[in-house]
């Protein structure tokens, strides 16, 4: 049993440590790839838009349409210049030199030959035009004027603050681009959800492998006291990892958000809505630290008969067996040895939480299964990553393992237990 109490503790140990990392890079995560660093961020819709525009300007072609509609649109333009000076030639000149100028233009310019050039004149600036390397620069010249509005746009300390947020979190886990920070946190996360899932079935193969000596030895009446004492050093195990590691995790996300902007995909992909995970001590943290006063009243309630009743009940099972007839005879000692299970509300956790699961899950899978959309020019796929953590695993396993040394100790004890 001394074999299977440092097993024991040591995978509770793995499996609260790994609980807090898990936590760690999971709030990591959503607050890198959150729907305000993402589809709510001017700076995000500014790249996309950007490059959108480039590769639009950089690879833009005139279809046979186009060029007939840009050619129509020249000729008029022509014609209209031609017709313009036409009309400032055959006005009235007072002054000798404009009459000698308007005579000459008169007798050497014949406006009808040049209006019946027109067509070819447009013909050829639209082959200037499409000229590969005109093209290029006409290309330069609009993205010079595109990247100058950007200058001159939108920019506040929010943009700021984002990059600075995301710079440090990519400096923290070394990587320097949103891809890779997401494919390192995924795979780290992918391994750690393996091994917390192994470290709590070993937990509770060292817990089946106690009650499996209590039934050998259970004829062994001198081993009872030793066996009972290290079996409640194994629930304590069981409820310090139970307490401490995530229990339910709350998780609601965009997976991918595909519109079409300009002929182009525009992709949004793991956009966070919103995240939370927590453990049951977090959650009476959270609630004694809320200033109304029906929250703190809830938090103390849980600690009081989830928390410190399941933690008296434990001492005092101990405490009766070793001690003398006087003490294990104490009403305080009895009380909780035997009577204050009743008044514990560690079992009414487990099943609130899983109801509170239950609902959650419900929920999320009702209001974003409304948020899905799919046709040619929007495409919104969401995802719901709500679980139960190997935590309430553990927390099941403490009562359960309670009852059942609840009920050894009716019989192996020497005092009466009413």
């Amino acid at each position: 049993m001394g074999i299977l109490l440092c097993g024991e503790a040591y995978f509770g140990y793995r499996l609260h440590t790994l609980s807090d990392q898990q936590e760690q890079l999971k709030e990591d995560y959503s607050n890198i790839n959150n729907i305000t660093f993402g589809l709510f961020s001017v700076e995000q819709w500014r790249d996309k838009v950007a490059g959108i525009v480039n590769h639009q300007v950089r690879h833009f072609t005139l279809t046979p349409k186009q060029k007939q509609e840009l050619q129509t649109e020249v000729e008029q333009i022509i014609l209209a210049l031609i017709n313009k000076a036409e009309a400032l030639v055959n006005k009235p000149q007072k002054s000798l030199g404009g009459k000698i100028k308007k005579l000459a233009v008169k007798t050497f310019v014949n406006t009808d030959k040049i209006k019946a050039q027109v067509p070819a004149f447009a013909k050829s600036i639209i082959t200037k035009i499409d000229n590969p390397a005109n093209k290029n620069k006409l290309s330069t010249l609009a993205l010079g004027k595109f990247k100058k509005a950007q200058q001159s746009g939108y920019l506040d300390s929010t943009i700021n603050a984002n990059d600075s947020v995301t710079n440090k979190m990519y400096a923290k886990y070394h990587v320097s681009s949103a891809e890779e920070f997401d494919s390192k946190l995924t795979a780290s996360l992918d391994n750690i959800r393996t091994i917390t899932y192994d470290c709590s079935f070993a937990m509770l193969g060292c817990i089946i492998a106690v009650l499996m000596l209590w039934w050998v030895f259970r004829k062994r009446v001198e081993l009872h006291a030793t066996l009972f004492i290290m079996s409640l050093l194994f629930a304590f195990i069981l409820l310090a990892v139970g307490l401490t590691a995530s229990m339910i995790e709350v998780d609601a996300r965009i997976k991918s958000l595909d519109f079409v902007l300009l002929g182009e995909h525009v992709i949004f992909k793991n956009q966070v809505l919103f995240f939370q995970s927590k453990s049951i001590l977090d959650v009476v943290e959270v609630l004694v630290k809320q200033p109304q006063v029906d929250s703190i009243l809830v938090g103390v309630l849980i600690l009081v008969f989830s928390i410190l009743f399941p933690i008296m009940k434990l001492s005092s099972t101990g405490i009766h067996l070793l001690s003398k007839r006087k003490i294990a005879e104490n009403r305080f000692i009895k009380y909780f040895a035997f009577q204050s299970g009743k008044w514990s509300m560690a079992d009414v956790i487990v099943i609130a939480i899983l109801m509170a699961y239950i609902g959650l899950n419900g929920l999320l899978e009702s209001q974003l299964q409304s948020l899905n959309i799919k046709s040619n020019e929007l495409t919104i796929i969401t995802t719901n990553n709500t679980a139960l953590q190997p935590g309430y695993i553990i927390f099941i396993s403490f009562v359960l393992y309670g009852l059942v040394l609840s009920t050894i100790l009716k019989f192996i004890t020497p005092y009466d237990s009413k």
